[in-house]
């Protein structure tokens, strides 16, 4: 008999928060934490929904490129790096305590609520699709 072996080698990435990786263990796109998930598990994923979860660090969702509604609400946050998400149409990361977000390469965002956080300016010049914003209760908009 002649046998042959194939070895797959997947490529990961590294989602260093703990309550980040749970989350999507929930979801079903993970099934162990380790600080990493299998890369071509968010291949197809449009939507992303891990609001209310105590999540520090969403280090990880620039993996995500297909990702066009995000929604972060409720965790820990201080940053949001979003800028590989380009297909990003929705972001919702209320209540958190997000203090720079540059959403400069995400040209195809229609709304988005950035309430309660700790923004101190917000550059929207590039978002010319953006319909809709709610940013209320922040530090001072410049």
């Amino acid at each position: 008999m002649n046998y042959q072996l194939f070895l797959c080698f997947g490529q990961y990435t590294a989602i260093p928060d703990g309550n980040f990786e749970k989350a999507l263990i929930d979801l079903g796109y993970d099934n162990v934490i380790d600080g990493q998930v299998l890369s071509s598990n968010f291949d197809t994923i449009t939507r992303l929904s891990v609001s209310n979860k105590n999540i520090s660090d969403l280090t990880g969702i620039e993996a995500f490129s297909g990702l066009t509604e995000l929604f972060c609400a409720k965790n820990n946050l201080t940053h949001l790096n979003v800028s590989n998400n380009t297909a990003l149409n929705y972001l919702y990361c209320d209540a958190n305590q997000i203090s720079n977000l540059d959403l400069s390469n995400n040209t195809a965002l229609i709304e988005l609520r950035c309430n309660e956080n700790q923004i101190q300016s917000l550059d929207l010049n590039n978002n010319t699709a953006l319909t809709f914003l709610m940013c209320h209760k922040n530090q001072t908009i410049i």
